[in-house]
């Protein structure tokens, strides 16, 4: 959808925010707490951006866009060149990161620029009136977004700015004083995560309350800890099928399924190619997938129905796609 940038603000220093609604003020698609959408920018460039805004508020979404240091043209596009009045191409919200709606509480734990789907949650908490604490970890406070939103709620939010504090924070001991039944969710840089990650296995934290958004592949020492998620069987060649198409191509070591289709004249919907943004998922048919994405749940990989083609491999010789 063609949507209108209504606004742009400094939420914080490298961060800017970016309101947008439909041109002619038609209520937008509905979202749930921590969707995001694809920007398409006028460079070509599409990249994934978390809603900060209401999940109620069906008249806009307010984007968080932190300036990243090696931008490749997105939030670089973004902070320079964005004025009100542009248009942007939007793709429909979609929810990687999602509240449980039945968790007992949720702890959040945001870092930097990673506070914006967790804004959206704790609104989601605080108009259905749910428990929730806030650790908000940045380098320092003037990179710290949102505050004055936040300043209501202090008594729940605690913001960790390293130069203050002489250092990251601990944590886990906010891991370890997690009351029962509540869960954990986390976005902020790939260290942070896996961090997060082995402080809750370490604090008995079950699996299936820590949530993650990841903007980035985990580090291969996160990936260590979190028991060798990604690591697979070695990657060498496999066959790949398209059941309606038709035709049958090799992947080779060191390429993905995505490419050697693209290389096949396939055009094919996909955006960020690292296994986080679930853009390019396919219905597998037939086959065992290894799968190497960060956002299909164990059971989804359990049932083995789909595949992630930027990424994951065939863990047997053969894999029967539905395309």
């Amino acid at each position: 959808m063609e949507l209108l940038v209504t606004a742009l603000r400094r939420e914080a220093e490298g961060v800017l925010g970016v309101e947008l609604r439909d041109p002619a003020g038609a209520p937008l698609p509905a979202f749930v707490p921590g969707a995001h959408v694809d920007v398409a920018f006028p460079n070509g460039c599409t990249r994934q951006y978390s809603i900060a805004s209401s999940a109620g508020d069906g008249s806009r979404y307010w984007l968080g866009i932190g300036l990243a240091p090696a931008s490749r043209g997105g939030s670089r596009y973004a902070h320079e060149r964005l004025r009100p009045g542009d248009r942007l191409q939007v793709g429909a919200p979609r929810a990687l990161f999602q509240l449980d709606a039945d968790a007992a509480g949720h702890l959040f734990i945001a870092g930097g620029i990673g506070i914006t789907p967790i804004l959206s949650m704790i609104r989601w908490c605080i108009d259905h009136q749910r428990s929730w604490r806030l650790l908000y970890c940045v380098r320092s406070r003037r990179h710290a977004a949102y505050l004055e939103t936040l300043a209501p709620h202090a008594a729940r939010c605690r913001l960790h700015a390293d130069d203050e504090q002489g250092g990251p924070a601990d944590l886990h001991a906010s891991l370890r004083e997690l009351p029962a039944g509540w869960h954990v969710y986390c976005c902020g840089p790939g260290a942070m995560m896996d961090a997060v990650s082995a402080g809750a296995g370490a604090a008995g934290v079950p699996a299936p309350a820590v949530h993650f958004e990841r903007f980035a592949p985990p580090s291969a020492q996160g990936e260590a800890a979190e028991g060798g998620e990604g690591a697979g069987p070695a990657d060498g060649a496999f066959e790949v099928a398209l059941a309606r198409q038709g035709g049958r191509f090799t992947v080779p070591a060191g390429q993905s399924i995505l490419s050697v289709l693209e290389g096949h004249g396939l055009c094919l919907p996909s955006s960020c190619r690292e296994g986080l943004c679930r853009s390019c998922e396919v219905p597998l048919l037939a086959g065992r997938a290894d799968h190497r994405d960060y956002v299909l749940s164990e059971a989804e990989r359990e049932a083995n129905r789909s595949i992630l083609i930027c990424v994951s491999r065939a863990a047997g010789g053969e894999l029967v796609l539905d395309l």
